[in-house]
């Protein structure tokens, strides 16, 4: 070490259970040297070349928060689509878009793009594409007679804002080359079994996109998205998080707009990329273990590989994810993932035995059941401690299936933002409000003695990245009319909720070692607050400012 750099604060929260606090924090090489005071870290001062840096004297500097489960790049194949979402948004240059109140608003877009169209006759017309469509918010599903009776010449495309449906018209299908006689998972049907104009899921959204994948992974579009959600990330006080469905693009490009975001100083922050097991299985088949040698050699601290996804079942603001009884109010049945439930010990297996992390999205009780039956199986056939298989979402679950988890030595990443958000959406659409108002079993998980995470699922659902907002959710639990508190015996403490957001979201991606806490030896990521979330009223934690972040030492500041 050349020269310390030492950062003092108001107060420092470093999440290491046995220093908990300090106003001082001693920084070379990337790196946190000493934690404490200025008198505590003498026999350092003393020895090295130092600077004391008063920048952040009336902050409150937490570590770096980590939200585990996003999805920063593929977020800009719809930023440049036409926006019908039910909540505001922007565009790909950062513009202000509005949003769009419900169904007959969303139908009423669509005709003016498809009367403002004017195609050349010769290459016919080029499809419409929209996105951001929500049934739950925007009063039910789009279908194939709804954008019919729009045109039966103009092929339209909608995409759902949690990216699990794609609408289509007729014209839509046609491009596709589905038939009323074929057999994909996920292809959506009228109940006479006519072609409803739905793909739901990864393999039949796959066919829906194909035609359009051009318009959709358009030259360029992954950096922009990176440089947006660079800015993003910051002024959340986010530095590190988790690509949940990496390779869906392509390994290569998708690996290349991170490291060149990176090095231009537009993503500054660390960031984990989850390959989709699926995409791995049809890119590598039986010879994935060479991907991940081949990945291991070019990961930095900054950038490598992580794990492997699977989803397997839908999605909650789509209303695609599969129930116990008594299911659905309306008699749905929501949509498993690719992968058949029957087939996945043997598919999850060879990962397991060799040491990869599985994610596995489950976002109904049944699917969590599912999960947790598969970790058992995978536990009698090769057992292992440490092991870390998470559950993603865990959005509808039980006290009993929280016990299970931790019995099983697993984990979950949850999305907590849905209780404020969702819950009272789908206490009258999809779910009922005996598990609406249970979504987020925070504090069972906390009683079955379960790490866990909080996480986001940024941009792909209608929520933002903003751990202290997942914070204020946890402890307060307060639902979107901003006075009903649901389920409160699901209520977690600040000190939970922040460790949610950082130690323990550390310990679901591997990373307690380098990542989540202030301690000697770990890199130095930070939070910089103005206010301290330990002191003010629990009701104002999400209204606490982000001055910006520190990454490995330098400062970012939040615009």
């Amino acid at each position: 070490m050349d020269k310390l750099k030492v950062l003092t604060a108001k107060r420092i929260h470093t999440m290491d259970q046995g220093r908990p606090q300090a106003d001082a924090v001693a920084i070379a090489d990337g790196k946190i040297v000493s934690v404490g005071s200025l008198s505590t870290m003498q026999p350092w001062l003393k020895r090295y070349d130092h600077e004391i840096d008063d920048s952040f004297a009336d902050k409150i500097i937490l570590p770096g928060f980590i939200d585990p489960h996003t999805h920063l790049r593929l977020s800009g194949t719809y930023m440049g689509l036409n926006y019908v979402g039910p909540i505001a948004t922007t565009d790909a240059q950062g513009k202000p878009v509005a949003p769009l109140p419900d169904r007959d608003a969303v139908l009423e877009r669509l005709r003016t793009l498809v009367a403002g169209r004017n195609e050349a006759p010769e290459k016919g017309p080029a499809p419409i594409l929209a996105w951001g469509y929500d049934p739950g918010m925007q009063q039910g599903h789009l279908d194939r007679d709804l954008l019919d009776a729009i045109s039966t010449d103009i092929p339209i495309w909608v995409v759902c804002y949690a990216p699990h449906i794609i609408y289509t018209n007729t014209p839509m299908i046609e491009k596709t080359s589905v038939t009323e006689d074929s057999r994909i998972h996920g292809l959506g049907r009228f109940p006479d079994g006519r072609l409803n104009g739905w793909f739901i899921e990864t393999e039949a959204t796959a066919v829906a996109s194909r035609p359009v994948r051009e318009q959709l992974y358009n030259q360029g579009f992954g950096l922009t998205a990176l440089k947006t959600q660079g800015r993003i990330a910051v002024a959340a006080g986010v530095t590190t998080s988790a690509d949940m469905i990496y390779g869906v693009d392509s390994f290569d490009r998708e690996w290349n707009d991170h490291e060149t975001a990176m090095a231009n100083g537009d993503l500054p922050m660390r960031m984990l990329l989850v390959p989709f097991e699926p995409v791995l299985r049809r890119r590598f088949g039986d010879d994935f273990l060479t991907f991940y040698d081949d990945m291991a050699k070019k990961a930095t601290d900054r950038l490598a590989v992580h794990g492997v996804k699977y989803v397997n079942d839908g999605s909650y603001p789509s209303m695609t994810l599969r129930l116990n009884y008594p299911g659905y109010l309306d008699g749905e049945e929501g949509l498993t993932g690719e992968v058949p439930w029957n087939d996945m010990v043997e598919r999850m297996l060879p990962f397991w035995e060799n040491g990869i992390q599985i994610h596995s999205h489950a976002n109904g009780d049944e699917t969590v059941d599912m999960t947790l039956d598969t970790l058992n199986a995978l536990q009698n056939k090769s057992p292992r401690f440490d092991h870390r298989f998470t559950i993603e979402h865990y959005c509808i679950s039980t006290p009993a299936q929280a016990r299970r988890l931790a019995a099983l030595g697993g984990l979950a990443s949850v999305n907590a933002y849905f209780v404020h958000y969702r819950s009272q959406i789908h206490a009258d659409s999809g779910f009922g409000p005996d598990r609406s108002e249970a979504t987020a079993r925070l504090g069972s998980l906390v009683r079955s003695g379960a790490t866990f995470a909080l996480h986001s699922d940024y941009n792909l659902v209608v929520a933002p990245m903003h751990p202290l907002t997942a914070v204020w959710i946890a402890v307060n639990r307060i639902a979107a009319d901003n006075k009903t508190v649901v389920a409160p015996g699901e209520c977690i403490s600040v000190e939970q909720a922040l460790r949610a957001v950082t130690i323990d979201a550390a310990f679901v991606l591997n990373r307690d070692h380098c990542l989540g806490s202030i301690e000697a030896g770990k890199h130095a990521d930070f939070a910089i607050l103005n206010e301290d979330p330990y002191d003010v009223d629990p009701a104002h934690i999400r209204n606490i400012g982000v001055h910006g972040t520190v990454l490995a030492g330098e400062f970012n500041a939040a615009t």
